[in-house]
């Protein structure tokens, strides 16, 4: 599959120094990341790939003690960076080493504009090269060491291909007149950042239908999470595979005080029961007795009023989407490439009558104004207003 391509191992400064000081003349390069989120508790980064036209590389961040060198290249928006649904890449290495990538062409952005069937990176490998990848190592332990032969041609056929990918993808992209479109998410896919919020203080929040429980619910699963986090950080585990969500969510529900009404949550016996019955049911107590102040926002989200706009959003949002749903079938386009959800809920809140009020909508790009922007428009103004629909019916009820 890789040819006579040969793999580069680059495993200390000096060897990270050559690399640095060869990519500099390249006029495009492949990166690719792999991390071990999946095995651990706290994620990093543990392979950073690079192609360019002659070699596949493969950076040993775990051997490597200073990656700052890189930032040369990767800073360098002389030099095209070619990923795929590169959202982790770009936040991941901000986050672990400060470096920040320029000049970014993400194939599977590419390949959303073009409407592709499937758009994953084997999906197209296969389509345009007529490769088979073998996806079996997508959720390997990168932390482990060594890294055998299989590892190592899992990782490398990550970006092996991109670069022609990225030829391939251009040329269909000039045709149908997306090129600068691309370009554009391509740029604000660069400035992306590291949103996951740990502050323990709101971190258990983020439990899926937490916004569904009262005050004693909320302080009981605050407990759970923080009971979960500790054995996670102990095992060096991801918090998922400790304890599901669900199960948190559930416990916090139903905030059994005794075995038997544990039972009703996991089957009596089971490992997750041997291991965390007690302490679950020693959280619902603490969590009921517990007089910490919640989050004043969550502590009240069942009632949480309705942001300004919410009306709007109300009437608009389903002429908006019905709008979406109606390009995606005229055009063959994927509907994240025509407007997600939250700018349709920007321009309903907002209700633009003009290019001008449309380009102000927080989210909006400059292509989908280009466009959408007098369809965007004439939705908006298809929709009644209330006082307008008011106004109406006081007109009607004079003239009977």
């Amino acid at each position: 599959m890789f040819g006579d391509t040969p793999l580069v191992m680059v495993e200390d400064a000096a060897a990270l120094r050559a690399l640095v000081d060869h990519l500099r003349n390249e006029p495009v390069i492949g990166i690719d990341t792999e991390a071990d989120s999946f095995h651990h508790y706290r994620e990093k980064l543990c392979l950073i790939q690079i192609s360019d036209r002659e070699r596949d590389y493969i950076i040993d961040p775990l051997l490597v003690d200073d990656l700052a060198p890189l930032g040369e290249v990767l800073g360098d928006a002389n030099i095209v960076k070619v990923l795929h649904g590169g959202d982790y890449d770009v936040v991941s290495l901000k986050r672990d080493y400060g470096l920040r990538i320029r000049n970014l062409f993400d194939t599977m952005i590419a390949a959303q504009f073009l409407a592709l069937p499937r758009i994953g990176l084997a999906d197209l490998i296969g389509r345009y090269f007529g490769h088979a990848i073998d996806k079996k190592y997508q959720r390997h332990d990168w932390a482990s060491r060594p890294l055998l032969n299989e590892h190592l041609d899992y990782a490398r056929g990550d970006t092996h291909f991109l670069l022609a990918l990225r030829e391939v993808l251009t040329v269909f992209l000039t045709r149908t007149g997306r090129l600068d479109a691309h370009a554009e998410e391509c740029a604000l896919l660069e400035e992306r950042d590291w949103t996951r919020d740990d502050d323990d203080a709101t971190a258990f929040l983020r439990v899926k239908k937490s916004n569904t429980l009262d005050a004693d619910g909320l302080r009981v699963l605050r407990k759970l999470w923080r009971y979960r986090d500790g054995e996670a950080r102990e095992l060096d585990r991801p918090a998922f595979k400790v304890l599901p969500e669900e199960v948190l969510l559930a416990v916090a529900v139903q905030r059994p005080t005794d075995d038997d009404g544990l039972h009703h949550v996991m089957r009596r016996g089971s490992s997750m029961h041997r291991k965390h019955g007690q302490a679950l049911l020693q959280c619902v107590i603490e969590g009921l007795a517990d007089e910490e102040p919640l989050p004043q926002r969550e502590a009240g989200a069942r009632r949480e009023r309705k942001p300004e706009g919410g009306a709007n959003i109300d009437r608009l949002l389903g002429p908006l989407k019905d709008w979406r749903n109606r390009v995606v079938a005229r055009r063959g386009l994927a509907p994240v490439v025509v407007a997600n959800n939250n700018v349709l809920k920007e321009i309903a809140r907002l209700m633009p009558t003009s290019l001008d009020e449309l380009a102000a909508v927080p989210g909006i790009r400059r292509w989908q104004i280009a466009d959408f922007g007098d369809e965007l428009i004439s939705v908006v103004q298809s929709v009644e207003a209330p006082a307008a629909s008011s106004n109406s019916k006081r007109r009607r009820r004079r003239k009977r």
